[in-house]
């Protein structure tokens, strides 16, 4: 059987059908069985492994991974051996559920103490533990079960493959691990310092394999914060390293996997993003990513011309990655982009690219460059960028729908070019069908794009504003239970509530249920920022006309804007005081009714207090209210 099936995909997948596992299983399991019979059939088991995806299912259908778990409890070295390599190659496989290693709490121990038998075991142990550490719960079992300790030792084993699978090991337990990585900075290899022998694993003539993996390790410790960023072992080594990986010269994967990976490494860090920015001129080398493979590719072998022309999006999508990376805080790196050829075309193209992968890098991409005035003004309005973003926002997932809105949100502020045609193409009943979403990411951008498209905007957009939220949805975003989705909206409800007009119509016809909200805000527990724009919102309503009077008539509104001017908090106290201020306005109708009304309230006394206060604001803007008694 075995001579029959290696290296024969058709004899494997007959064998299979005829029922031939389950019978290898039964001998394999046999304690009668003599171990040269046992080990034949963990041979053949690995054989046959080693051919289809479908194959691999049959296997794990049969319960071959329980059988060959138990296996390794015989103390014979070649049996065991054969069982791990078998367990190596079914584990490997994408359609084998990594769970399966961890059902059993016995078995990972166990395979800890296999790897001082042999470089073979070590080979395929560690293997497995770096196929199958997938969440933080695995991460977890194989930390306190002293992967670290058992595993460090092997970066120096003699064997290349040994090598190689302790350090994809520790790259997927350090990845966003802050106790893992925090460990592996203490670690010492014979000597010297983990991170070191890192640093080694890079050098130029190492296989380009363990460089990437290598690179990747200290990535990872430098965002689990670990290492520093401005390390020497990021700054020089980990970081060129990276940017070589990205050059014309490498294979599609190493290209891809170079570039996701420098793109997490500078993520929050601008100094980083400001030395990648010039090294080894990255931001050109990465155009190319955007022209390969093409038909004039110098790829001889037809069927690696044919993988990475399958492929090439995946090049696109790490370019994009990397873009959004260097440009999300430099305007001169930003510029340095946008200036690339064609590369606001590209980006373009990248929204409606079939690949959701594609679609999301590039708005990221978009995302990170929308934060510049300049590119709004330039490049953003040239190429009509909006067209493909509204159209993309129209059913896409969710995480593509959070930088969609997210970079909408941008193209709406108000020195935007952009923002005219985008209100005029009924983009509000979308943003209103964002803020009824149930991730508050969603609601977060749907009602911010709604506050930037209200500021300084004329009535009619106002109203529409208003017309399509509806004032239920309005109100049920004031008690949203997220703060940012509650700021945000009080912030549109500060930019509907601007110039008289506006805030004496909108009070006219929504001032009840407004008054409620703030009165709800005041008196409910909420941060010293959401108060002080509620009582900013209310100093915008005493500025109005009419509007004033619903504050006027309001006996326990006016209290809480007492009780806020002799607030611990000087925000507060400005904020309160303005709302005073705009009551007490000389200039304005009825405006003596009012000073007497307040003076009876002691108002008086207290702004005559705050005309002392420390803060130079608080102390003027109390003594340009007392002038109004005073004219």
């Amino acid at each position: 059987m075995k001579n029959a099936v290696i290296g024969n995909n058709r004899q494997k997948a007959n064998l299979i059908v005829l029922g031939a596992v389950p019978r290898l299983l039964y001998l394999l399991q046999q304690s009668s069985s003599s171990l040269e019979l046992r080990t034949e059939c963990a041979v053949v088991l690995g054989s046959l492994s080693m051919g289809t995806e479908n194959n691999i299912k049959s296997l794990v259908d049969c319960h071959i991974i329980p059988a060959l778990l138990q296996g390794l409890l015989c103390s014979d070295l070649i049996f065991i051996e054969a069982c791990l390599r078998c367990l190596r190659t079914i584990f490997i496989s994408p359609v084998t559920p990594v769970q399966l290693l961890y059902t059993d709490p016995t078995v990972i121990p166990h395979l800890m103490s296999l790897l001082s038998r042999s470089q073979h075991t070590q080979e395929y142990i560690t293997q497995i533990f770096a196929h199958c550490c997938k969440t933080p719960e695995h991460q977890t079992v194989l930390f306190n079960h002293g992967a670290i300790q058992n595993i460090a030792p092997l970066l120096i084993s003699p064997s290349y493959k040994v090598r190689m699978q302790a350090l994809k090991c520790f790259s997927v337990l350090a990845y966003e691990n802050a106790q893992v990585s925090m460990t592996l900075v203490n670690v010492l290899v014979d000597g010297e310092q983990l991170s070191q022998v890192f640093v080694r694993m890079m050098q130029r003539d190492k296989p380009i394999e363990m460089q990437l993996t290598a690179a990747k390790c200290l990535t990872y410790m430098c965002r689990a914060g670990a290492i520093r960023t401005d390390d020497n072992c990021i700054v020089l080594k980990t970081l060129p390293c990276l940017v070589r990986m990205c050059s014309k010269e490498r294979l599609l994967e190493e290209r891809v996997e170079g570039a996701e990976t420098l793109a997490y490494l500078m993520e929050p860090d601008i100094e980083l993003q400001r030395i990648a920015s010039v090294t080894d001129h990255l931001v050109s080398m990465l155009a190319d990513y955007f022209k390969y493979p093409s038909s004039v590719s110098a790829i001889t072998d037809i069927k690696r011309l044919d993988h990475d022309l399958k492929h090439a999006h995946e090049l696109r999508q790490a370019a994009f990655k990397l873009y959004a990376s260097l440009g999300s805080n430099d305007e001169d790196i930003r510029k340095k982009i946008t200036e690339t050829e064609n590369m606001m075309d590209r980006i373009v193209s990248g929204l409606s690219e079939s690949s959701i992968k594609v679609r999301l890098a590039a708005v990221r991409c978009l995302h990170s460059l929308s934060r510049s005035v300049q590119q709004l003004r330039t490049s953003f309005h040239d190429h009509a960028v909006w067209k493909p973003l509204m159209k993309l926002l129209q059913n896409a997932p969710d995480e593509v729908l959070v930088m969609a809105s997210s970079t909408l949100c941008n193209l709406l502020l108000e020195f935007s070019p952009s923002k005219e045609p985008i209100l005029e193409s009924g983009v509000i009943e979308l943003l209103c069908s964002l803020t009824q979403s149930d991730s508050p990411a969603l609601r977060v951008n749907g009602i911010w794009a709604l506050m930037n498209m209200a500021f300084q905007a004329d009535q009619k957009v106002k109203v529409e504003i208003v017309q399509a939220l509806g004032t239920e949805q309005l109100f049920r975003l004031l008690s949203d239970p997220d703060t940012n989705v509650l700021m945000k909206t009080l912030g549109l409800l500060r930019n509907l509530l601007s110039t008289r007009p506006h805030i004496d119509q909108i009070m006219s016809s929504h001032g009840k249920q407004i008054m409620q909200a703030v009165t709800l805000i005041l008196e409910g527990e909420h941060s010293i920022e959401v108060k002080e724009q509620t009582l900013c919102i209310l100093a915008n309503i005493a500025d109005g006309n009419t509007a004033k009077e619903l504050i006027m008539t309001n006996d326990d509104m006016l209290q809480k804007i007492k009780y806020y001017m002799g607030h611990s908090n000087v925000k507060l106290q400005l904020a309160a005081t303005f709302c005073i201020s705009n009551l007490i306005w000389n200039e304005e109708d009825g405006s003596q009714e009012r000073q007497d009304k307040l003076r009876e309230m002691g108002f008086v006394d207290i702004l005559h207090k705050l005309t002392q206060a420390s803060d130079p604001n608080l102390c003027d803007r109390a003594k340009t209210a007392m002038q109004q008694y005073l004219a």
